[in-house]
């Protein structure tokens, strides 16, 4: 008896389209089939270019959000896919999330969320491979919130020992972040440079990142806050 759902993407399959700047996507959210992507024109964050506005960098020192790692990736990736105003069709289809939720537990994909209290109020989560970080979508219940939980990913891409963070297709809100376009050809040369293992994992990076401001006596808002600081 065959199951009425499509079985996720494989895994292997998933990340060698990665490695060969490919991803998926889907015309609807019921879709059982997915197409799939090689931009012309890739937007990147170089993260040495992080945009870190003065709104922003208060939400981040203040700690305005809790901001966890991997804590509940499939929240973060259903709320992404839900509809909105300028998008009511969803790309990220019910077969996408299983497939992303399987790369999850591999391993291969993570999850940046941002809490009020016991509410998940932003986050984003993407593919992480080599010393790349593949942003897939984000998404923003309160005021700055994704922008908080993209912030703390370039703190730890850098602490971690990441080169490239990819972003798939540029708009608006990511150009005003430092986001840049670049020709399909460049991004393959940067998957090619960022290959080979980082020095640590995020989740290392981000536990480092928790054991030194308790060391410190100070808050992670403060020290994300710094390091963006240091090269914005």
């Amino acid at each position: 008896m065959h199951s009425p759902y499509p079985a996720p993407i494989p895994a292997e399959m998933l990340l060698l389209a990665y490695r060969s700047g490919i991803f998926p996507m889907a015309d609807r959210r019921d879709d059982p089939e997915v197409f799939w992507v090689e931009p012309r024109q890739r937007a990147i964050l170089p993260l040495e270019r992080f945009h870190l506005s003065r709104s922003l960098r208060k939400a981040i020192r203040q700690d305005r959000f809790t901001v966890t790692l991997d804590r509940d990736f499939a929240a973060v990736i259903a709320a992404c896919a839900q509809p909105r105003t300028d998008h009511p069709e969803s790309w990220i289809s019910d077969r996408i999330m299983a497939s992303y939720r399987q790369l999850h537990e591999l391993g291969h994909a993570h999850s940046i969320e941002c809490w009020d209290g016991e509410e998940l109020v932003g986050g984003l989560y993407g593919v992480a491979f080599d010393r790349v970080f593949c942003g897939e979508s984000m998404f923003s219940r309160r005021t700055n919130a994704s922008k908080v939980a993209l912030g703390w990913l370039v703190a730890l891409m850098r602490r971690a020992g990441y080169r490239l963070l990819d972003c798939q297709f540029m708009t608006e809100h990511l150009q005003s972040l430092g986001a840049v376009e670049i020709e399909q050809k460049q991004y393959l040369e940067g998957l090619a440079r960022a290959f080979g293992d980082p020095a640590m994992s995020l989740l290392d990076a981000y536990a480092a990142l928790l054991r030194e401001a308790e060391a410190d006596h100070s808050s992670s808002g403060k020290l994300i806050a710094q390091s963006l600081t240091h090269t914005s």
